[in-house]
């Protein structure tokens, strides 16, 4: 079952916070999207509001998101970078995805119908 989780992030208003917080956000995505049991890393910026930001992160299951995700070297480097860029607490949302019979992943990188 993909484990999916999905933060919103939103910036400080102080001058070069905004693009601090981009350039982390592309870093950690392209470092995270090579972790093994990663589906994909998403970072998104809001259309309106470029202070306000997503990340979508998916797995191949929640053991995958605990052993490889939070075993990276890289993960104890973002929270205590980005957090002091941040107005607010990420809002953070834990989801297991439903199957709707559709697109399933087949659990060696690619997607069948």
């Amino acid at each position: 079952m993909v484990y999916t989780i999905v933060v919103h992030l939103y910036a400080k208003d102080e001058p070069g916070v905004v693009d601090k917080i981009k350039a982390k956000l592309t870093e950690a995505a392209s470092m995270y999207r090579s972790d093994k049991g990663t589906i994909d890393w998403f970072v998104m910026q809001d259309h309106k509001d470029p202070r306000a930001f997503t990340i979508v992160e998916r797995y191949e299951s929640l053991e995958d998101q605990k052993k490889y995700h939070l075993g990276s070297p890289y993960w104890p480097t973002f929270d205590p970078y980005i957090e002091p860029l941040l107005e607010r607490p990420m809002d953070l949302h834990r989801l297991h995805e439903l199957d709707d019979g559709k697109v399933l992943y087949s659990g060696d990188g690619n997607y069948i119908q």
